[in-house]
């Protein structure tokens, strides 16, 4: 019976217009959610399915010595597809011309995910292979073949064998991106190396296993191994694919968590302003039911049932408008990607209703348990049961749900927990702050009174003395309302800083070219060779070194047992290089920079992310072999690098005169103009043992995927403005209902309207105007921190946003205020002050 009869009185309710504010700021917040969610969970289902196509397999068995027979008896006993490569360095020769490059053998079943692609010469379209070369024929690349100055139809000399060139490779689907190994590659087949007699005691060869099938039996076979794995032998999965775009999508999913959690909040806002609203004028229908005998728990079980299906209900509309909306994600992330996006699956939903259910029982509970406490008495007596006008107390249990659904719904814990003491703080100091503000400017009342002549000292003091006398009401207008504007000065002046720096962290004219192997010998020549064609680059030393102790402790894979990237750190060489001066992109975050006395002496700057893997910290000792000679260096800074920026970048720096006596070699990056990019071949003609890598297509993607994640965050903060509009919206009709029954006595009084229009536009000007001060420096504080402890950039704005959201606030207060307050005005006094409303 309470559930027919409450679902009839919601449908009544919405189209009166009492719950309207309620449903709209719900299915906005859930819209939101479930957008975010639908796309997020395709796109991450995609990006596996296409990272698996990205490392030619599902499951990757990387070794420096052959694999174990014993694994692929397991693999096939288990049903799964596989094949081998080989990588090794090695000189090839055609017509006398040498060339380092990396041989590359596969079997003939390479690759089990993803095409190969090559062409019959150089310049012509690839064309999409589902196997590798031949046995006894070759495939170049497009570097190695303008190399060597061989294409289709020669010869090439591979170790003791000489193979014919079959083919140009124009795409390895199993290549990353790796600038400091990255060589011209040479593609053969398995059973060709061993002709070849390249395979020595010694050579530095990576043996792979790749293996595919059902996901059930992959990650089966992988438990299997992972208890077997011997030294030198790793597994590699998804976690590895597509790392040249893996960051810039990180901070996508940072932009769309932090869009989608200020939608939450300012939707939590809204759903508090309408609930206090939805209590205030029902006070007196919900008295005369406790007249006809209504229970206090039957009447709350009336409204609560009335308010779950306005949840359900919120929740249906909302997850169909969030899946609508995801397909405009799609549109331009999706295509961007290339991706061959799954079907959305139904776990999005769950958190839609999530944030429905908590918004609507967490700030609508405090007015249910007063609505269902009013009482009798208040038929006669309508000052009994007034709505408590505390804004904290009653919506504790409900902040504190928020606080929970807001780390959720950023998807990001530093991104949830930095939201969560930011406008937990905010709601606090702009509490606190606007009560004593509206104090102070009630006690200014008296020196308009003494000033005031006319009609017009009536009109300000008026309105200033109606702050005073409704204090704790104009306060929770003024915080409801700096809220809102906070969040949407982060919504578009902060969110407009943050998307500019960063799509100002790829510039146009990024470097899109590498040099490395540059000889001591050969420095002085090529910055000739490079400033005739008008390219300013710096050649920066690099030296190899092995890492085998931290603060006097020794250093292993094996002391890392539970992180796979420290483990591989360990193993590998770090590339040092020492310069006087900070370079550009690097910013301390600790510690003190070299000074000019520590030419010579043992320190070292770290990269922060490395330190953190690491466990390195400032004062620590580290010591590095160069060349079999131990190196000892005390850690002076720490600095963050701007990976994206495509700069030559560094793990440790050491100031002059430390490793200078160490072998080492030059890289440099610069900018090369389409124009120009003949130049490059010549560069390698005249120093044929440089290995110049273009990243080009790298940079492009990067400047695209940047421009193109920009537009769908874009598109999701619409849904954060809406709800901010709602926001503001609700927290100046909570003003109407209140001012109604005053305006009506001071008509009946004697007042003239353009008095009490002109004390209603002073009152909401100082309203707009604190709450817009008070935003300003809220959404300055918040972004900054955000800016930098999430995204890692240097948020820059201007310091008028103050006296702007100043000005705009009140405004905005005064002209949306005004058009509520016309019907009020409108509405002849008699009238209502019968009704009493």
């Amino acid at each position: 019976m309470i559930a027919g009869f409450s679902w009839r009185l919601l449908g009544r309710e919405l189209r009166s217009g009492e719950l309207r504010l309620l449903f709209a700021a719900l299915l906005v917040a859930v819209a939101a959610v479930t957008a975010v969610g639908f796309f997020s969970d395709r796109v991450r289902q995609g990006l596996q399915r296409e990272a698996r196509q990205m490392m030619g397999g599902d499951l990757l068995v990387t070794a420096d010595h052959p694999v174990p027979d014993h694994y692929r008896d397991e693999a096939r006993r288990r049903g799964l597809q596989m094949a081998e490569t080989m990588v090794f360095p090695s000189m090839v020769m055609a017509g006398g011309q040498p060339q380092l490059a990396d041989i590359k053998a596969v079997s003939g079943s390479y690759p089990l995910r993803g095409k190969l692609a090559s062409s019959p010469g150089g310049g012509e379209p690839g064309r999409d292979a589902d196997h590798g070369p031949a046995a006894g024929s070759v495939w170049l690349d497009e570097r190695l073949a303008a190399a060597l100055g061989a294409g289709p139809g020669d010869r090439v000399m591979v170790g003791s064998r000489s193979l014919p060139v079959a083919a140009i490779l124009t795409r390895e689907p199993d290549r990353g991106v790796n600038f400091f190994s990255l060589a011209p590659r040479l593609m053969m087949h398995l059973d060709d190396v061993a002709a070849t007699g390249l395979v020595q005691f010694g050579a530095r060869i990576r043996y792979q296993l790749m293996l595919a099938g059902a996901e059930r039996d992959v990650a089966a076979y992988r438990k299997w191994l992972e208890k077997r794995l011997a030294r030198g032998e790793k597994l590699e999965d998804t976690g590895n694919g597509r790392p040249e775009i893996r960051s810039v999508l990180d901070r996508a999913e940072r932009f769309l968590g932090l869009a989608t959690l200020l939608t939450v909040i300012l939707s939590a806002v809204a759903a508090a302003m309408a609930a206090r609203r939805y209590l205030q004028r029902h006070l007196d229908a919900c008295a005369v039911m406790r007249c006809l005998g209504m229970t206090q728990g039957r009447l709350l079980r009336f409204h609560a049932t009335l308010f779950l299906w306005l949840a359900l209900l919120a929740g249906v509309v909302g997850s169909v408008t969030g899946f609508l909306a995801h397909f405009v994600l799609m549109r331009w992330l999706a295509q961007l990607l290339a991706l061959d996006l799954p079907p959305a699956g139904w776990l999005p939903l769950l958190p839609g209703f999530g944030v429905a259910g908590v918004l609507l029982f967490g700030f609508a509970m405090p007015p249910l348990l007063q609505l269902a406490r009013v009482p009798t008495l208040r038929v006669l007596r309508r000052e009994l049961g007034a709505p408590q006008a505390s804004l904290l107390g009653g919506y504790l249990f409900g902040l504190l749900l928020l606080a929970g659904l807001i780390v959720w719904v950023a998807g990001d814990l530093r991104l949830g927990l930095l939201a969560v003491a930011g406008f937990g703080g905010a709601l606090l100091v702009f509490w606190g702050i606007a009560r004593l503000s509206i104090v102070v400017i009630a006690r200014l009342s008296i020196v308009v009174i003494a000033r005031g002549r006319g009609g017009a000292g009536f009109g300000w003091r008026q309105g200033i003395a109606s702050l005073g006398r409704h204090a704790p009401a104009a306060a929770i207008q003024v915080v409801a309302l700096a809220i809102g504007l906070m969040a949407m000065l982060l919504l578009t002046v902060i969110r407009g800083d943050l998307l500019a720096t960063w799509q100002n962290s790829v510039p146009a004219e990024a470097p899109n070219r590498f040099i490395i192997n540059i000889q001591p010998e050969q420095r002085a020549a090529l910055a000739d060779e490079l400033r005739a064609l008008g390219v300013r680059a710096e050649l920066l030393p690099m030296v190899r070194a092995r890492l085998i102790s931290i603060g006097g402790r020794p250093v292993s894979p094996a002391s890392y047992p539970e992180d796979e990237r420290a483990q591989r750190l360990i193993e590998r060489e770090f590339n040092l290089s020492w310069r006087a001066d900070l370079p550009a992109g690097n910013q301390l975050v600790a510690g003190t920079w070299f000074q000019p006395t520590a030419a010579g002496q043992g320190e070292a700057s770290v990269e922060d992310g490395l330190a953190k893997t690491l466990g390195i910290r400032l004062g620590d000792e580290l010591v590095f072999v160069v060349a079999g000679i131990e190196k000892h260096l005390r850690v002076s800074s720490l600095r963050k690098l701007a990976w994206d920026s495509m700069r030559v970048n560094f793990f440790v720096l050491t100031p002059p005169g430390v490793i200078e006596d160490a072998p080492a070699s030059y890289i440099t990056s610069f900018h090369l103009p389409a124009a120009q990019a003949d130049a490059a071949s010549a560069l390698v003609k005249r120093f044929p043992n440089l290995t110049l890598i273009d990243v080009q297509a790298v940079v492009s993607q990067l400047q695209t995927v940047v421009g193109q994640v920009a537009n769908a965050i874009q598109f999701i903060f619409l849904f954060a403005l809406l709800a901010g509009a709602i926001v503001l919206y609700a927290a100046l009709l909570t003003a109407f209902d209140e001012r109604r029954y005053e305006l009506a006595v001071m008509r009946a009084l004697g007042a003239r309207r353009r008095q009490l229009e002109q004390a209603l536009r002073v009152e909401l000007a100082v309203i707009g105007a604190l709450a817009g001060l008070f935003a300003a420096l809220g959404a300055l504080a918040l972004g900054t921190v955000v800016s930098r402890q999430v995204f890692q950039l240097d948020l820059d704005t201007s310091l008028w946003l103050p006296v702007v959201a100043m000005c705009g606030g009140a405004l905005f207060a005064v002209v949306v205020g005004w058009l509520g307050f016309r019907r009020l005005l409108a509405t002849p006094p008699l009238l209502a002050l019968r009704t009493g409303a």
